[in-house]
């Protein structure tokens, strides 16, 4: 049976083939809120198609909007415990939006982000190994930092030179380097040079994924969330 979930929507990222990743933390009313939730698709990668998370005007769900999110069953898959099927039938609603200096309500507060003994070739602290997954029981993380560095750079691969987006920033003493997979990041430095943006004071959404094809789960900066926003 079908049912509907609120949520403040905390992320709202690339996730490939062609699709986004959509999470938020559950409205429960009575300023309470919930657990995360993330809306996936049936599909073999769970992306979230544009025209499954579209409102009736067509527009886009964006960080910080209240939705009502149709949905038809919980899906959790290894250690991303808050995935539920969405109802591709259905409009998501917009109620309103959460107000910035209220998401203090929303942080959470973990001792580090998960485990941190691996690291990709470009990154730093930013994956696991399938066993270390197994002993993790969460996937989403909404976490306050003060100093953020937006890196951008390149990298060649088969001859084809593409951009890369990362995202550095110490958390509890350790730093991390991250891919960053939210397109309103992307979008403010496509037109700027390779180097290094900071921003201060912004709350970023931490994502951790399924298995990649190198064997290990990534940990994404799938949502930064700044006032003004980006």
């Amino acid at each position: 049976m079908s049912y509907v979930k609120t949520i403040v929507c905390l992320a709202n990222s690339y996730k490939p083939p062609r699709g986004r990743c959509i999470a938020g933390k559950e409205v429960l009313g009575n300023n309470k809120y919930g657990g995360w939730v993330r809306p996936v698709s049936a599909r073999p990668n769970e992306e979230v198609s544009l025209s499954e998370c579209r409102y009736r005007n067509q527009a886009i769900p964006k960080l910080l909007d209240i939705i009502d999110v149709p949905l038809l069953n919980a899906a959790p898959h290894n250690h991303q415990t808050e995935n539920h099927l969405l109802d591709p039938k259905s409009w998501w609603v917009k109620r309103r939006e959460f107000p910035w200096d209220e998401l203090e309500q929303l942080r959470d507060r973990p001792a580090s982000l998960w485990i941190d003994y691996d690291s990709t070739s470009s990154g730093v602290c930013d994956c696991m190994s399938r066993a270390e997954a197994a002993t993790v029981h969460n996937s989403l993380l909404l976490i306050k930092e003060g100093d953020f560095t937006i890196d951008v750079g390149s990298k060649t691969w088969e001859g084809v030179k593409s951009r890369t987006y990362r995202g550095n920033f110490k958390y509890n003493g350790t730093y991390y380097s991250m891919s960053i997979t939210d397109p309103a990041v992307r979008n403010v430095v496509e037109g700027k040079a390779e180097g290094q943006y900071p921003l201060s004071d912004v709350y970023l959404c931490i994502s951790l994924t399924e298995l990649f094809e190198d064997g290990r789960c990534h940990k994404l900066v799938a949502g930064v969330i700044r006032n003004p926003p980006l």
